[in-house]
């Protein structure tokens, strides 16, 4: 059992360390059931400590045309300051395996990044089976 009085302070200096705080943070959907629906998760790191917030874009069903990629970068860009890097997630219902929509979207949140100008980890896809990375190179 988890003593919910004592807050969730990562430690987030490699690609495992990230991987385990998602996997942290969405165990209570996969758990529970799955998700219901297609979300964008953004965490936002700075040294190696996530903010304690966590941002949550529902119904990110499609893929984020030129105009939300670009505006995706604008909103990173007004997030970005020192020693800030970001961290995204995509979580959706269904089987596991990337699809070509995550394909798409992992490919879109490093396009957004690199427009933005500012550090991104790498990409995460989480559905209702597995929680994997989505690495530049899967997506190229």
């Amino acid at each position: 059992m988890t003593d919910q009085t004592i807050p969730f302070r990562p430690v987030v200096r490699s690609q495992s360390d990230l991987h385990s705080v998602w996997n942290q943070l969405m165990e209570p959907q996969t758990s529970e059931g799955g998700f219901g629906g297609h979300s964008l998760w953004l965490l936002v790191i700075e040294g190696d400590r996530p903010f304690p917030q966590l941002t949550e874009i529902t119904e990110a069903l499609e893929p984020p045309d030129d105009d939300m990629v670009t505006s995706l970068g604008h909103f990173l860009e007004n997030l970005s300051a020192e020693g800030r890097r970001f961290a995204f997630l995509r979580s959706r219902p269904g089987h596991g395996g990337l699809t070509s929509d995550d394909r798409a979207w992992a490919r879109s949140l490093y396009e957004a990044g690199r427009r933005a100008g500012v550090p991104l980890e790498v990409v995460h896809r989480a559905c209702d089976h597995d929680l994997v990375a989505v690495p530049m190179d899967e997506v190229a």
